[in-house]
């Protein structure tokens, strides 16, 4: 990773800028018609902002340089970018091979979205390499999140990855716990790379956003139909805070490891915590996965309390922490996933699950937050 190409820009106006300007055009015009074809059939030059925009394409060569890809392509949402891509590669009689737990919104375009159109999904415990490996002759897509959402578990992905290419199956993996920085799927044989640019790379809570990387050619499909037709284009000003955001995430992704890791060993030595689900402890039931693939582990992670109602309590209690279902910004979070009955339902996730994002805020008074909290329990 090229962090010269994460902090500096060459400027594009000519006067020396040292952040890139904001194109905040609908269009580029052209003096002649021979122009306006070169940039039609070569590209290079932008044309038209749904398709490219010289401020949205400043942060596309960031992300593939932060994750090691040949090109990127961005888009107005984690879940636009997810289904510009599926949408992109697969016809129907296609089969995609889906490690779980996924996302949410990566669930409902798998199972309600895409059996519309002919495509299948098979859902795999994501755990069960064995089984994922056998389901993969065949496949289109094989669909991987690594560490799971809200239940923070790893996939073994070298054999997987490395199975898949022989196989010609496609693999494709949301790295947005990872960020690029603490996880690098590119150097582990995945193929493709998708993020919500919505968490960690805007850092601020401002922006939603999302990103696909990966081969030139797959990115060019992925643009020339995903982005063209769905139409879902991230605007130059959110591209322009998602350039802003790159500039500290190496540093906000230390802050935030460090003071959820202290967050997590107070909870993991509390009487009313059952478990905690959090890949840097050493109780962690995949340890030796998330020392071969993590280089860090961030601020979000999950505890589980007796049940759904000790869940709301305590949740209710905080005062520190908020309710929210994002993360990555500056703001701590906690998501009880009793709030959330179709989520638990679809995994059959224990009701007393809490899922916690820790912010930038100093540590010890997140711990004195949670400890008033439980004690109301």
């Amino acid at each position: 990773m090229d962090w010269q190409e994460l902090l500096h820009d060459p400027p594009l106006s000519g006067f020396g800028e040292v952040a890139p300007p904001i194109f905040q055009n609908s269009l580029f015009a052209f003096e002649t018609v021979a122009e306006f074809e070169e940039a039609m059939n070569r590209g290079g030059r932008p044309v038209y902002t749904r398709i490219t925009n010289p401020t949205v394409m400043t942060l596309e060569r960031k992300i593939a340089e932060l994750e090691g890809a040949e090109a990127a392509v961005a888009f107005s949402s984690g879940n636009a970018a997810m289904a510009a891509l599926l949408f992109s590669l697969l016809q129907a009689g296609d089969r995609v091979v889906a490690a779980t737990p996924v996302y949410a919104g990566t669930y409902g375009l798998l199972t309600g979205m895409l059996p519309k159109l002919g495509v299948s999904t098979e859902l795999i415990d994501g755990k069960d390499t064995e089984a994922l490996l056998a389901a993969l002759p065949g496949a289109r897509i094989l669909l991987l999140e690594s560490p799971t959402s809200y239940t923070f578990e790893l996939q073994d992905l070298e054999p997987l990855t490395a199975a898949a290419r022989e196989a010609g199956v496609l693999s494709v993996i949301d790295n947005t716990y990872g960020a690029g920085v603490y996880l690098r799927p590119l150097e582990h044989g995945v193929d493709v790379v998708v993020h919500s640019a919505t968490k960690y790379i805007s850092g601020h809570s401002d922006v939603v956003a999302g990103v696909v990387a990966g081969p030139a050619e797959v990115m060019r499909q992925v643009r020339g139909q995903g982005l063209v037709f769905l139409g879902a284009k991230l605007a130059p000003f959110e591209a322009w805070l998602l350039v802003r955001g790159l500039r500290t995430l190496e540093l906000r992704l230390a802050r935030h490891q460090d003071s959820a890791l202290e967050v997590a060993r107070f909870l993991e030595s509390h009487p009313r915590v059952r478990r905690v689900l959090h890949p840097g402890l050493e109780s962690y039931p995949q340890r030796e996965l998330a020392r071969k693939y993590l280089r860090g582990t961030g601020g979000i992670f999950s505890f589980e309390l007796a049940d759904g109602d000790a869940a709301r309590k305590l949740a209710d209690g905080l005062e520190l922490f908020r309710i929210g279902v994002s993360w990555g910004g500056h703001e701590s979070l906690v998501l009880p996933l009793a709030a959330q009955p179709r989520v638990v339902s679809s995994y059959s996730f224990p009701e007393g699950l809490v899922r916690v994002f820790v912010g930038l805020e100093p540590a010890p008074a997140l711990i004195a937050d949670l400890e008033q909290a439980l004690a109301r329990i």
